[in-house]
């Protein structure tokens, strides 16, 4: 037999329900703890609560591994617990945070691709004006790199709802970012102006 560390995700999901030997969770928890604490930390911005979040998630988690369907990816499903997760509490506390971007938004059309061009505090301020849902649709599909079809099973919606749902939300973003770049660079422009009349 394998040894843990060699078991696919799944793998380690089937006999951890079927033994509920902890090494087996163990190991699941190794393989994700610093991802799920990450997106909670990109939610949330605090380290404290990022950690406290991610305690809940794998509680959550455990409580919640029999519904894991079998011939799904494990690793969509968790994310589909954390960002639900941060999305409720981010809710509850009507708190919305700066959101830590990593990786780019290019995308398979290239339609995206100027957006490399973007630097991350105005990134991180555009994502800050769109709603959670939003910003949960385009970090997963971004910055998870996860497929239309995960996406959707993720967040139970259809694949041509996730696609509508993505479309308008990057509309809204990219149309958030020119309206801020156009009021910055016609606020430069003026006070250079100024200064020239003098």
């Amino acid at each position: 037999m394998k040894s843990e560390r060699k078991l696919t995700d799944e793998e380690l999901v089937k006999l951890f329900l079927k033994t509920q030997n902890n090494r087996y969770f163990e190991v699941i928890y190794d393989r994700f703890a610093n991802k799920i604490y990450r997106k909670c930390y990109s939610f949330v911005r605090d380290s404290a609560k990022a950690e406290d979040f991610m305690h809940d998630i794998f509680l959550k988690l455990i409580l919640t591994l029999g519904n894991f369907n079998e011939g799904a990816k494990f690793s969509t499903y968790i994310y589909s617990i954390t960002y639900n997760y941060c999305i409720d509490h981010i809710r509850q506390s009507k708190r919305l945070q700066e959101v830590e971007l990593e990786g780019d938004f290019e995308d398979e059309d290239g339609t995206w691709a100027e957006t490399k061009e973007m630097d991350a505090d105005r990134l991180n301020k555009t994502l800050d004006s769109i709603t959670t849902e939003e910003k949960s649709l385009i970090l997963m599909k971004y910055q998870d790199d996860l497929s239309i079809k995960e996406i959707g099973d993720a967040l139970h919606i259809t694949e041509s709802a996730v696609k509508m749902r993505l479309k308008r939300a990057k509309d809204k973003f990219r149309e958030i970012y020119l309206i801020n770049i156009l009021f910055w660079g016609l606020l430069i422009t003026k006070v250079i102006l100024l200064i020239k009349a003098r």
